[in-house]
């Protein structure tokens, strides 16, 4: 189910428009204007990071060093328990995710 990007020629802003089907035919209109003169465009692709992406981009973190990415700490959590044959208590997987989407913990972040 793709969502395609149209540019308006009358207002020249972006609209988002959800497809069920990538053959269903698309009357595409202006979100913000309603005009109906609109160009598709090329959606730029995103891409998720695996956990070496993050090490080959950060590193990993040595013994006494802190970690620069979310994504390591709550690794190194995940692996602490499971080393101890534990379960992740739900509010630290929950903090964990969170985490991974950049809403870090004030104590983290220092906020």
């Amino acid at each position: 189910m793709p969502i395609y990007e149209y540019r308006c020629e009358a207002c020249g802003r972006i609209s988002n428009v959800f497809v069920r089907s990538v053959r269903a035919k698309v009357a595409a209109t202006c979100e913000h204007c309603g005009g109906t003169d609109l160009k598709r465009l090329m959606s730029r692709v995103g891409r998720v990071k695996s956990t070496q992406d993050v090490v080959d981009e950060y590193g990993a973190p040595r013994t006494g060093e802190g970690y620069r990415d979310p994504r390591q700490i709550g690794h190194w959590v995940e692996q602490r328990f499971q080393d101890y044959g534990m379960e992740v208590p739900a509010e630290t997987r929950e903090m964990i995710d969170r985490a991974r989407e950049g809403d870090l913990p004030e104590d983290i972040s220092g906020v």
